[in-house]
């Protein structure tokens, strides 16, 4: 499994093309804007993306998704079903105010707590992790969780927004990311990486 990070949008987001190498299947997490950096290295390592993934519905996270759909027809956008709402109205996603026009998304597929898929070889487990938005999910392969803004670096996600909570985010914390190995790699939604270890240590929040 190799990860490349790809910021994109307004506010940088951590953008993440996950490719399984022998197979070439590959998915995207989040992409909150386009990147044509993200396009060229599909093209340049001959990559089938079968999946736009997407940890929650806030503008900064789905800016980019009609865009690179249209590179990538085939893939199938992604989302937990408790985020519909969100992803369906711009004020809710604040997409107007972030973009200064409105952008909605509507998955191909909705899943829930404990579903799966399969890309290539990967093996892609979804944990409903709500408190920063209520369809808020992490994203399990192998020893690694994209987190979205559920959990950062010595950091958590906001929770003064529409639909947060800071009770459901602790709980999807404690409750989900902290009973994964302490080795599991995070790779959030901003920031740098981490670990499930080293945060159940020194993140101050939770």
């Amino acid at each position: 499994m190799k990860i490349s990070n790809l910021p994109s949008g307004p506010l940088a987001v951590n953008t993440y093309l996950v490719a399984d190498e022998e197979t070439k299947s590959a998915f995207i997490v989040d992409p909150g804007g386009y990147n044509p950096k993200l396009t060229a290295q599909v093209e340049r390592e001959e990559l089938k993306v079968e999946y736009i993934i997407l940890t929650h519905g806030h503008g900064d996270h789905i800016g980019g998704v009609k865009d690179h759909l249209r590179e990538f027809p085939e893939a199938k956008v992604v989302a937990h079903v408790d985020e519909m709402p969100m992803l369906q109205d711009a004020d809710m996603n604040m997409s107007t105010a972030l973009f200064g026009y409105p952008v909605t998304i509507m998955p191909d597929l909705l899943v829930k707590d404990g579903n799966s898929l399969v890309v290539g070889m990967m093996i892609l487990n979804f944990l409903h992790t709500p408190g920063h938005s209520p369809g808020g999910m992490s994203i399990v392969v192998d020893n690694v969780v994209f987190s979205g803004d559920t959990l950062f670096y010595q950091s958590i996600g906001r929770t003064d927004f529409p639909g947060s909570s800071f009770r459901e985010l602790a709980e999807s914390i404690h409750g989900k990311l902290f009973k994964l190995p302490d080795e599991t790699k995070v790779f959030p939604g901003h920031m740098g990486t981490t670990k499930i270890g080293y945060e159940k240590e020194h993140n101050p929040f939770v």
